[in-house]
């Protein structure tokens, strides 16, 4: 997943997918895998205005951007997709800082280096 923005003002993965997509995620990496309703029925009381609906679309968009990934179960009702995530949080992580870093090398190679080169840990 390469993040197509980063918005200074948010913090953690907010700062990389927009909020609801940042708060499925976050459910994603604790339960590792569920439906599109069990996210929903996590985040109603929260979201009292989200419809069902709304969160399939964004899990489906999480799917697109690598995150997750769905297949078909057959069930009591009968199909539903269920969704596992595909990354782990440090990994995702680690990812976003690779990808700012390299295009900060890019564009600003001397000035990120010389940033890079007074961090102490």
């Amino acid at each position: 997943m390469e993040p197509h923005e980063f918005k200074l003002t948010e913090e953690g993965i907010k700062a990389v997918l927009p909020p609801l997509e940042a708060e499925i995620m976050e459910y994603m990496w604790k339960v590792r895998v569920a439906t599109a309703g069990e996210v929903y029925e996590k985040l109603k009381d929260k979201h009292p205005d989200m419809r069902r609906s709304t969160v399939s679309i964004l899990m489906n968009r999480l799917c697109e951007r690598g995150l997750l990934e769905r297949r078909v179960e057959k069930g009591r009702g009968g199909m539903r997709y269920v969704y596992n995530i595909t990354t782990t949080r440090e990994e995702f992580e680690q990812k976003v800082v690779e990808s700012i870093l390299d295009a900060l090398m890019n564009n600003f190679k001397e000035a990120t280096f010389a940033y890079l080169s007074k961090i102490k840990k």
